[in-house]
């Protein structure tokens, strides 16, 4: 065996060894200083505070997937053709074997890698557009605070199979609101159709690219989760409104429809609404207190 052969084995053993030597020194040294924290963080959460953790890990993870991605299927072929290469040094066509698996490996792994890479680059985008779109939508809801609401972001629940979050619950005088928010970009819009401009009939949306009832069902699922959740909670049979946020988007209502489909600039007058009060300070009270015990969990 040449020193070549053991190379690479040898530089990822050593990588392997410096990264637990250094976590190892750091917790000893935290455990001789000790210390701890003034107080148990236990904050609300932010407004898209399930994407900005995703965004958060994405950011953490990004240096070593590229590295796996960008080196891991070559390293992979090459290792292959090295070791058949030197186990049967003296056998052509297994060592020519080896070389064509190893350059399948290399080739296919990589292309691969990179559909990989696409797809979680793509899922980075659009989570980056929805936190931002959740952002605006959560200032634009500021100003209820000061006529007796209590705004929570990003509450979250767990439904029959599996959990989800509620992007924003206003709860207030006028009743408690479901605020879903669906930010989606602008395209290439068909003749005769207005590139910034949805309508929604009451049914579905039309778009200047299509059709379709993207984040209706969801809104109203929430709605019900939500009223279920009071009731159980508290006994308050009270009804929960639903409301679909569209930031950017010029929204043209042609029919009445459970959800209340709006600009993010007018999701404020959609929440108070014009009917009577519904809900005593005492009411608001009680399920904020329920909605903060789901919400006040963010430690980092």
């Amino acid at each position: 065996m040449t020193g070549s052969f053991w190379f690479a084995p040898a530089a990822g053993a050593y990588a392997l060894l410096f990264g637990a030597a250094a976590v190892g020194l750091f917790l000893w040294q935290v455990k001789r200083k000790g210390g701890r924290a003034p107080v148990a963080f236990k904050l609300l959460r932010g407004p898209g505070e399930t994407i900005r953790r995703r965004m958060a890990k994405f950011d953490e993870d990004l240096p070593q997937n590229l590295l796996i991605c960008s080196f891991g299927p070559p390293f992979a072929g090459l290792t292959v053709t090295l070791i058949v290469s030197k186990l049967f040094p003296a056998t052509p066509w297994l060592v020519w074997t080896g070389i064509g698996l190893g350059g399948i490996i290399a080739v296919a792994g990589t292309g691969l890698s990179f559909r990989v890479a696409m797809r979680h680059l793509k899922r980075f985008r659009d989570d980056k557009l929805g936190y931002l779109g959740e952002r605006e939508v959560a200032e634009h809801l500021r100003p209820l605070w000061a006529r007796g609401y209590q705004i929570f972001h990003d509450v979250p629940a767990q439904g029959a199979t599996k959990a989800f979050n509620l992007d924003h619950v206003a709860v207030g005088p006028a009743g408690v609101t479901v605020i879903e928010v669906k930010t989606r970009r602008k395209g290439n819009a068909r003749p005769g159709f207005k590139e910034h401009v949805v309508v929604f009939d009451g049914q579905k949306f039309i778009w200047p690219w299509g059709e379709d009832r993207h984040g209706l069902d969801q809104v109203l699922n929430e709605a019900q989760w939500l009223q279920r959740f009071i009731f159980e909670r508290l006994g308050l049979d009270t009804p929960v409104r639903a409301v679909l946020a569209l930031p950017g988007w010029w929204v043209e209502v042609q029919a009445r429809s459970p959800v209340n489909v709006v600009n993010s600039k007018n999701v404020a007058l959609a929440v108070e609404g014009n009917g009577p009060r519904l809900l005593s300070d005492k009411e608001i009270d009680l399920i904020s207190r329920q909605l903060d015990t789901l919400c006040r969990d963010v430690e980092d």
